[in-house]
């Protein structure tokens, strides 16, 4: 059974510039200068870490709402970086590089420390976070 069915369109005619439409918005991709980019819009990285701490603000805060937790305001950094695997203690990869993403996490409004880790745990179910830690099948068909 498919659910939850999600659309976008990417168009890209030019250098590294990308237009990206879903529904009614507009969003503009592109590549930072020493990359070889007019750095007009955000780059793919920059998206995936802007979609991940979206969906953890979006959840953390439906969650709150639901158990009319006086939550103020979400704020979330995120770093997006490769380590080498040779570096990293605990994963299964040993050879080549790893992706790391550090996220810093800041909720304020009168809440009490129970509140206050619940709606971080709950952060941390976010489906974006999930889709990116389980397995995903990437189906690219073309059209010449």
């Amino acid at each position: 059974m498919i659910e939850n069915i999600h659309l976008l369109s990417v168009s890209n005619t030019e250098g590294f510039l990308t237009e990206i439409k879903s529904r009614n918005h507009k969003l503009t991709a592109d590549e930072p200068i020493e990359s070889g980019g007019t750095d007009k819009g955000v780059d793919a990285y920059e998206l995936l870490l802007a979609s991940l701490g979206t969906c953890k603000a979006i959840t953390m805060r439906m969650y709150a709402n639901r158990k009319n937790f006086p939550l103020k305001d979400v704020k979330i950094n995120l770093k997006h970086y490769k380590i080498n695997a040779a570096d990293c203690d605990g994963c299964k990869t040993k050879e080549g590089k790893i992706d790391k993403i550090d996220i810093e996490v800041e909720i304020t409004g009168d809440l009490s420390e129970a509140q206050k880790a619940r709606i971080l745990e709950i952060g941390e179910k976010c489906p974006v976070q999930r889709t990116i830690l389980s397995e995903v099948i990437i189906n690219t068909t073309s059209k010449i």
